[in-house]
């Protein structure tokens, strides 16, 4: 994604340099202008050459004190568990750093061997930068399905959280309970997909989740995309139309509507909660943005 609005001109060129420092940290060189930027600057990324290798840098920050959580080892810890039938970019290096405020992790990595499938952000309409074809969906429920089956004690979304945003965001009576978990790459949406090969990216946040959690995050995030959300649902009918995907599927949805309060997102907000509705057959609460709402509290 580019820099939006959103993104203040300090923390871009704090991150701008933090990438530079990498790149001379690493002995990289830049391969062209363009860098790509996370969620509000947490992350910049962008294509480098190791010595006529071409390979990706990407840099995280936190703030000093605040790092060690299960997002800031995701990447390295996915290179030492996840093997073989889940086709993601190999992870190089990784080079830490800090200064007085904060705490930085460069992550070299391998390219995607192919075509993002979408260069927006998450949750704005777009379309497929590629035509995802049978085998790239047989593929990615082939991954999911290997993931699923991954041991981990690493948490992509905790109970406790369900327990306090379920309520608040889509209104009583609502159970929270975790039936069933699985190991999910926790952030599934098209501009974390490449193809026609498949590749996931971004695993910084994988982890344990409810059944069906990736699937059900991959739809709520397409709402916007018809088309595409409607392949989502036929590719995962097995998942989706049960019990287990109808829940995974509120949980997606509480996520989504909470980042909707925090001042993204909010081209889905109606969508989600006439999904909800649907879902629950009630109505669900409306929040107010609360922008100096941050993190995961309530």
């Amino acid at each position: 994604m580019t820099a939006g609005a959103s993104v203040d001109r300090s923390t871009l060129e704090r991150m701008r340099h933090a990438h530079r420092a990498a790149r001379t940290a690493l002995a990289l060189q830049a391969d062209g202008p363009g860098l790509s930027w996370g969620w509000r600057g947490r992350t910049v990324s962008g294509p480098v050459i190791d010595r006529g290798r071409p390979l990706w840098l990407r840099v995280a920050c936190a703030p000093k004190g605040a790092d060690g959580g299960v997002f800031w080892s995701g990447a390295r810890e996915a290179q030492a568990a996840l093997t073989a039938g889940i086709p993601r970019p190999h992870l190089h290096a990784v080079h830490d750093w800090t200064d007085p405020a904060w705490s930085y992790r460069a992550e070299l990595s391998a390219r995607a061997p192919s075509a993002l499938a979408a260069s927006s952000v998450p949750g704005v309409q777009t379309a497929f930068a590629f035509r995802p074809d049978p085998r790239w969906w047989a593929d990615l429920r082939s991954t999911l399905g290997i993931l699923g089956r991954v041991a981990t004690d690493r948490i992509t979304i905790r109970q406790s959280y369900l327990d306090r945003a379920m309520p608040h965001f889509l209104g009583e009576p609502i159970g929270t309970t975790v039936q069933a978990w699985t190991t999910a790459h926790g952030d599934l949406h098209a501009a974390n997909l490449a193809g026609p090969a498949l590749c996931l990216l971004d695993w910084e946040g994988w982890g344990r989740a409810p059944v069906g959690y990736d699937a059900a995050t991959f739809y709520a995030h397409s709402l916007l995309t018809p088309p595409l959300a409607a392949r989502i649902r036929q590719v995962f009918t097995d998942e989706l139309e049960t019990d287990t995907g109808r829940f995974a599927e509120l949980v997606a949805i509480t996520e989504l509507l909470h980042t909707t309060t925090r001042g993204d997102n909010f081209a889905l907000a109606s969508p989600l909660r006439a999904r909800a509705e649907h879902l629950l057959g009630r109505r669900v609460p409306e929040r107010e943005p609360n922008f100096a709402q941050r993190g995961g509290a309530l």
